[in-house]
């Protein structure tokens, strides 16, 4: 029996977890992203557009059309579409502000005529001078505003919390926060950490890594193994999220904020609980955002498959029966109740 969630979250599945797959192109971007409904995988999707439009970030009202014609008719629709910003015209010429709204509308357009309820922008980088501007577009297109935040964005960052503060002031229900739970990792995936060892990691720093990730002072040992240069070319890359995409948080670090919170993405790597390492974060999430009356949307977003071969729609719906799961058990609402 499917574990039971309080009526008032709604549940999803980012296109994002297919990237590999359509980019492959063997398929139709919009055939793919049209199944994760008609499959049954997800009937809530958010969407990456620049994985799905070819007229992106200009997206065309035919081709919005007729990927929302075609979505409808797989039993799905779009919660928040993932707005790109690009705040250069060349490598040198930053664009004005003007010329930044004129670069988001087309996207906020599209959003709206597919049925979105909402657009997502990373934390801070709209800034309060286009926020102002945005405002009453969002308004008219009946649109919420989500600025995301991830990995090591913790609201007690002092690099995010001016943004944060800044949301709360323009107190408006059209811009709200989203929190990627990447930001609640009490251990590195297992996966990762064997892919790190594969690609010639030195053993110390892989035990390290899997031993103290919680403890902040592993920041200065990455620093100082990128600063060696002795970090195997196969795997810098993936090194890297260490810094950036894998957080140390606790759920209660999100209390303050959650008044701000319309979203989360339900951040995952791979499958491996080991030591309960994810489906602890949810259960502590199910119980905080309860206990806070929280509403809105929880959307499964698989970042693994920068590493992993795995099949996007068998991850999503394996993640998803897990989510609910221990989000329900956090709630209090226990299968069979």
């Amino acid at each position: 029996m499917e574990a039971t969630l309080p009526a008032r979250w709604t549940t999803a599945a980012s296109s994002f977890n297919w990237a590999p797959e359509i980019i492959s192109a063997q398929r139709s971007s919009q055939d793919i992203v049209t199944g994760i409904a008609g499959n049954k995988v997800a009937s809530v999707i958010e969407l990456e557009p620049g994985l799905l439009w070819r007229s992106f970030p200009a997206p065309q009202h035919h081709e919005v059309d007729e990927f929302r014609t075609a979505l409808q008719a797989a039993g799905g629709q779009v919660s928040i579409v993932g707005c790109s910003l690009d705040d250069f015209t060349t490598t040198s010429d930053r664009r004005t502000t003007g010329q930044r709204l004129e670069f988001l509308v087309p996207q906020l357009d599209a959003a709206r005529r597919v049925g979105a309820s909402g657009v997502r922008l990373p934390i801070g980088q709209a800034g309060p001078k286009l926020l102002g501007l945005l405002q009453p577009i969002l308004h008219d297109l009946d649109l919420v505003l989500f600025e995301e935040i991830q990995g090591q964005q913790s609201p007690l960052n002092p690099q995010v919390r001016p943004a944060l503060d800044h949301i709360s002031a323009l107190d408006d229900r059209r811009i709200r926060v989203l929190v990627d739970i990447s930001m609640l990792m009490p251990a590195l995936p297992v996966t990762y950490l064997e892919e790190l060892s594969e690609g010639g990691l030195s053993p110390v720093l892989c035990g390290l890594l899997a031993r103290d990730w919680k403890d902040p002072s592993i920041n200065d040992a990455v620093m100082s193994a990128l600063r060696s240069g002795t970090i195997p070319a196969r795997v810098h890359t993936l090194f890297m999220n260490l810094l950036i995409r894998f957080g140390r948080s606790e759920a209660s670090d999100l209390t303050d904020i959650l008044p701000l919170v319309g979203g989360f993405h339900l951040k995952f790597w791979d499958l491996d609980d080991a030591d309960n390492r994810v489906s602890q974060p949810l259960l502590e999430l199910g119980r905080l955002l309860d206990q806070h009356g929280f509403t809105g949307t929880l959307t499964s977003e698989w970042g693994g498959h920068e590493w992993l071969q795995d099949d996007p729609s068998d991850m999503t719906r394996r993640h998803l029966a897990m989510a609910r799961n221990a989000l329900a058990a956090g709630a209090g609402d226990r299968l069979g109740q």
